[in-house]
């Protein structure tokens, strides 16, 4: 199989923005939908593939009907599972579990959440499913997962990405047992 371009978007606004909501369904706000559109109107793909979330859901649909293309629906493009902070405020959390989660996603998960090793080995196998110019519409940790799964990149490099809400991060992927990709730009 040969390279292609990969397009990951992180979702539009949502409600409850600043929360952790992990797998929370949190409906998205009307302008984080446009600024996903809006940023996808200069993107090359030939399919758009979402989080099930809604926040991630919504802007593909829309993206997806207004360049004639089909748009898949992947839950393992969902964002980690924050367990019991699921929904919290990072400020409500005991700073301490906070700063150790952040420091060592996997010795140190959320409670009852998910580790970093298995976001990783999620994104691994959506991104065995893609081989065509896609933009994949997700969340910032499914997006960091990818730059470790394809880029190498560790933990601390992985939180130092800038990615806002409707953020664009574009890769060139070379797919295979051992995926790997180049950055060929970012889109804060």
């Amino acid at each position: 199989m040969s390279a292609f371009p990969l397009h990951l978007m992180r979702h539009g606004a949502p409600q409850l923005a600043g929360r952790l909501l992990g797998h929370l369904d949190a409906p998205p706000e009307a302008e984080g939908i446009a600024l996903c559109v809006e940023r996808a109107r200069g993107l090359d793909f030939a399919r758009v593939v979402t989080s099930d979330l809604a926040r991630a859901r919504a802007p593909g649909a829309i993206i997806a009907a207004e360049r004639g293309v089909g748009h898949g629906v992947d839950s393992r493009w969902r964002e980690l599972h924050f367990g019991r902070w699921e929904g919290a405020d990072p400020a409500t959390l005991p700073s301490a579990d906070l700063a150790r989660f952040w420091d060592d996603p996997d010795g140190f998960p959320p409670p009852e959440g998910e580790s970093w090793t298995d976001l990783c080995g999620r994104i691994r196998d959506g991104l065995g499913d893609l081989g065509e110019p896609v933009l994949v519409i997700c969340h910032a940790g499914a997006m960091r997962a990818a730059l470790a799964v394809l880029c190498g990149f560790d933990v601390r490099q992985g939180w130092a990405v800038d990615l806002p809400y409707g953020a664009v991060l574009s890769l060139q992927v070379w797919p295979g047992e051992q995926p790997s990709a180049q950055i060929t730009g970012l889109m804060p």
